[in-house]
Parts: structure tokens; sequence; C-alpha cells
């Protein structure tokens, strides 16, 4: 295990019945305006920290929780139960709809600490589907959605189809081991060279300071039991994000659940030179630059009404 340390935030906890969630909150830069709340949500393979809150020397902003706070917005994120420091005790194998039922207690908490009236949400892949499933339960604590590395039906994901081969083993443990060569695999699986070493080095150093395992629930999930939701009955404004070379997130899948998405203030972005992982991405500059236009643009003045 590594050892890393996280600094400029605030730890926070909060129950789910006896399960113990953990938080963690950066606040918004007060030399700009306030911009919003948001809650990111962190995929199958790593915990919240090292995904939203990683630091490489030389790398500039590698933190998207330090960005968004300069940008003027309360930053939160939190482990799901089975992972980093929540609690992984019980003998589940921590699927997405439990993933979202984490969501729905850390955004209680989260409107009551801030007073927010909703919530500014993006997932990453398995996230995506806890998002977007948390969503769908919850659309009133959702301002707008953001969901990148997301699949619907699975159809057309090399990824997935790969996985698929050891679905018998992920069914057979609730957990599975993980270490830096699985670290370096998401980002060698896609297309080679879209992330640098150093930033791979160091995100595989903060994902192994918190787990040497990971739930197997989500890619049992991601696997065998898609679609898990119905982009009908998504009321709020959605993005949806694409990296080119994104294995898991098949491009005609994602538009026929584009389509379906029923309110009109809608984006769907596809971001160049960018595999699975875009926050640990050489491009992902861009990636921040995409979602704070989405979630700062303004309500449309006219809605078509005659």
């Amino acid at each position: 295990m590594s050892n890393v340390t996280w600094t400029g935030g605030v730890e926070h906890w909060t129950q789910k019945g006896d399960i113990k969630l953990f938080l963690w909150e950066k606040k918004a830069s007060p030399n700009v305006p306030f911009a919003g709340t948001v809650f990111f949500v962190h995929g199958s393979s790593m915990a919240s920290q090292p995904t939203f809150d990683l630091a490489v020397p030389g790398r500039p902003y590698s933190s998207a929780m330090d960005w968004f706070c300069d940008q003027g917005f309360d930053t939160w994120t939190m482990d799901n139960e089975g992972y980093g420091r929540s609690d992984k005790h019980r003998d589940i194998n921590f699927d997405i709809s439990n993933g979202a039922d984490d969501l729905a207690v850390g955004s209680e908490y989260i409107l009551k600490q801030t007073g927010a009236e909703s919530l500014l949400m993006y997932g990453i892949s398995s996230g995506a589907l806890k998002a977007a499933l948390f969503t769908e339960r919850h659309p009133e604590r959702v301002a707008k959605l953001a969901l990148d590395a997301f699949v619907w039906t699975g159809e057309g994901s090399h990824t997935l189809d790969q996985r698929k081969k050891k679905l018998p083993e992920f069914l057979a443990n609730n957990r599975r081991p993980i270490d830096r060569a699985f670290v370096h695999s998401i980002f060698q699986r896609d297309h080679p060279g879209t992330a640098d070493e150093n930033t791979v080095n160091a995100f595989a150093d903060d994902i192994l300071t918190l787990d040497n395992s990971m739930p197997t629930g989500t890619y049992v999930d991601m696997c065998s039991r898609l679609p898990l939701l119905d982009p009908k009955n998504l009321p709020v404004p959605c993005i949806i994000l694409r990296g080119e070379y994104d294995g898991i997130a098949g491009m005609d899948d994602l538009i026929n659940f584009f389509l379906l998405l029923p309110n009109m203030n809608k984006q769907f972005s596809v971001m160049r030179g960018i595999s699975h992982a875009s926050f640990q991405q050489k491009n992902y500059m861009m990636v921040y630059h995409i979602l704070h236009s989405f979630f700062t643009m303004p309500e449309p003045a006219y809605g078509g009404e005659s």
C-alpha cells in the first residue's frame, strides 16, 4: 500500500443506517463569484479522492476539485460503500443501485450542510450510472447532470465484451484484487499514450493508499444487467461526455440514449484524444472547460412556448 495524504479540504461523515460514508469537501474560492455546488461521483476501480483530488508535480490542476473551486464552485465527493474510507464490512458486492443509495444519503447531507437547493452532478464510468440512477430517483436534487464514460445497454463496448469473459469470477466473489499493474492497464487497453506516465503513477499511488481490492458489483451490473435506467426518466439538463478512444462507451449506444433524453437543454460532447479516465488524461483541461461551460450556461429564456 502507498501512503498519500490529502490536504486543503474538510472531511465529513454521514450514516446510511449503520453504514459510515466518507465525504470530502473543498470550498469555493472567495475571490470569484459563487457558481454552484458540484458533487463528483467516482467509478468502479478507485475511490473519490484519487479521482477528483489528485496531485501530480508539474501538472497544474491535476485536482479537478481545486480547479472548480477556483472557478467559484463548492466541490464535494464521497466514497461509495465498499470503497476508500467508507465502510466495507458488509458481505455484498456493492452494486450500482447500492451506490445510488449512497448518493441519496450523501446528497441529503450536502444540501443540509450547504443550504444549496440542488446539485451539479458529475459521474464517470460506473459513477455515471450511479449518478444517473440517483437522478432518476431524486430529480429534484439535481440541477444539471454530467455523464462521462457512460454506458447504457453496453452495445458496441469492446471493453465490456472482454470483461464478460471473467463474469463467473466476478459473480463468485464480492471483491477483486487490484495492484499497480491493474491501474496502468486502465490507460493501456484503449489507446496507449493518452495519459503521461507521471500522472498514472501518481494516480496508482493515490488509489493504492486506500484500497488493494475493489467491489465486483459494478462489473457484474455492467457485464450482465444493462440497461439499469430509462433516459426518459431523466428530466434534468444533461451532458454526455465521450472520450474519442473510450472502449467502455459505445458511440451509437450513447447517441441512442441521448436522443431519448426528454429535456432539450442537453449536449453531447466527444473529447478529442481521450480514452476512459478523462481527468487523468493529457487533455484533462479540455474536460474541465467543457464541464464548466455546461454548468455555468444560463437557463434558456425561451422554451418554445407559443
